[in-house]
């Protein structure tokens, strides 16, 4: 299979303009302050990181209304935190331990994370329950852990298409949902990532997807209250695409995407944010 191309010139078209307001979120999506996120998963040299933020960064100006993050993997968490200093992207992690330090080879821990210059982490991502057999209530002490030391975590949930064809995509949704906040995190986002549609070039339909982030948000409600679901923000990530993303972004609960491989193109990335940045204007 043939590698994205990793930061294409940036057209003078995707010149974006970023908005630096405070979050403003409410009852619909247009209130909610998208947000566009870019999970680079194991892929990236320095010298391709480097070239990727420098064009994301050449695409974007103080007055864009997303906000938007990048998860590199740990070996280039330094790298890009420095290529990225003094622009609106954050930078986040890819997982954390629940344990802030400790015999744990190969792990990551909050601290850690916070100190190399993220704000956000992944928490329960689909290839972390399924390559390492990450359980649910595992996935709640990592968000907890995660607002424990300062971190946002972007907490994702989906099914697969065996459950799907079961029948048991919200039975597994709220099974997630509620083991994720069971430690009760300060803090958190969601994302929805349809295990069948990752990485397949598969997407819901627009109102497949937007029924899945309507049921989570009213999950929520009966979790964590009617005012705190309505703030929170619900990602789309099943190959989210600069194809597709106009017509998932208009959806009520949609509040923007978590992307895998579009992420690592300047021009497709930029033109995804861009879309979020439309429908918020």
């Amino acid at each position: 299979m043939s590698q994205p191309e990793i930061c294409p010139q940036v057209r003078t078209s995707h010149r974006l303009r970023y908005n630096r307001q405070p979050k403003e979120k409410a009852l619909s999506n247009g209130s909610r302050r998208p947000v566009a996120a870019g999970n680079w998963k194991m892929n990236l040299l320095r010298r391709d990181a480097e070239a990727l933020c420098q064009g994301l960064c050449a695409g974007l100006d103080t007055e864009l209304a997303t906000d938007i993050v990048l998860f590199p993997t740990a070996t280039l968490l330094a790298t890009v935190a420095r290529q990225i200093q003094g622009s609106p992207i954050a930078l986040g992690g890819q997982d954390l331990h629940p344990d802030a330090s400790g015999a744990h080879t190969g792990d990551v821990s909050g601290p850690q994370l916070a100190d190399a210059g993220c704000g956000w982490v992944l928490c329960g991502h689909s290839e972390r329950r399924q390559d390492h057999g990450e359980s649910d209530v595992l996935i709640g002490s990592k968000a907890r852990a995660a607002t424990d030391h300062g971190l946002l975590p972007l907490i994702c949930v989906g099914e697969s298409r065996d459950e799907r064809r079961a029948e048991q995509t919200f039975a597994v949704l709220r099974r997630q949902l509620t083991a994720a906040l069971a430690e009760k995190p300060a803090s958190f986002e969601i994302a929805y990532e349809p295990i069948w549609a990752i990485g397949t070039g598969e997407v819901a339909t627009p109102e497949l997807a937007q029924r899945a982030h309507a049921f989570l948000r009213q999950t929520l409600t009966e979790l964590v209250g009617e005012e705190r679901a309505a703030t929170t923000r619900v990602l789309y990530g099943g190959s989210a695409n600069p194809s597709n993303v106009a017509d998932l972004i208009v959806q009520r609960d949609i509040d923007g995407f978590l992307v895998g491989g579009a992420s690592l193109d300047s021009g497709k990335f930029l033109d995804i944010i861009g879309a979020c940045a439309r429908h918020q204007s």
